[in-house]
């Protein structure tokens, strides 16, 4: 005979995820952020989205992305289940210093927005060379 579990929290959760999708205003969208070498990459999830409904701006500092799922159903659709939100998914980042904004780069495939933010010169490591006395030497910075 198994062992059933019980999980008091099951409900609660299918509950809350539900009534998540009547709420006004943005949703939230999953984001992966990391550094590549010389550029931070950052892949946010947007399945089902048209890519012509996807604004990624950049304003001062702060870089914005927003995008719009729309539920394409016939009228006469009896739901079962509806568990995709449409509505406007919308997220902001302030980007720090050393980072080129004008070499910022996205990409949108199978459903993944990409956001490439590559470090300006001026923030790379680089060697400075040392002079005086009969000897050059290098050091890096």
């Amino acid at each position: 005979m198994k062992n059933a579990t019980f999980d008091p929290f099951g409900d609660l959760d299918r509950l809350t995820s539900q009534l998540s999708q009547f709420r006004p205003g943005p949703r939230f969208m999953p984001v992966d952020l990391y550094r590549d070498g010389d550029r931070y990459v950052m892949n946010a999830d947007l399945p089902g989205i048209d890519p012509g409904s996807i604004d990624v701006d950049l304003d001062g500092n702060v870089l914005s992305i927003r995008a719009r799922r729309t539920v394409g159903s016939p009228d006469s659709a009896g739901w079962i289940s509806q568990e995709r939100p449409a509505g406007t998914f919308h997220r902001q980042f302030t980007l720090g210093e050393g980072l080129d904004t004008e070499g910022i780069s996205a990409n949108y495939d199978n459903g993944v927005l990409s956001v490439v933010i590559p470090v300006s010169e001026r923030a790379k490591p680089r060697r400075i060379e040392i002079s005086g006395g009969g000897d050059r030497a290098q050091i890096s910075g």
